[in-house]
């Protein structure tokens, strides 16, 4: 039982710093062309994505999407974390 909320929150952290990195690629001139970045971009856009549709950038610059993507990624792991913790 405290394994599999463990493993979840871990996955959840690493996805958390994926998106918290692929943001920061964003600051830095041609970094999201890097092999990091699209690497990175791989995994985290197709998550971001959902979130970009109902958000749009303020002022065209400010993305407030992966501020909204981490709390629902946190959101959903404590929920299956206690659904787990239901069943078993």
């Amino acid at each position: 039982m405290e394994q599999v909320s463990y493993i979840v929150m871990t996955l959840q952290s690493i996805y958390t710093f994926m998106i918290i990195g692929y943001v920061l690629l964003s600051w830095l001139p041609n970094a999201r062309e890097s092999f990091i970045g699209v690497f990175l971009g791989k995994f985290v856009e197709p998550y971001l994505g959902i979130f970009r549709k109902f958000i749009p950038p303020i002022g065209g610059m400010l993305d407030l999407s992966p501020i909204l993507a981490v709390f629902a990624l946190r959101f959903i792991a404590f929920g299956l974390i206690a659904v787990i913790d239901f069943f078993i």
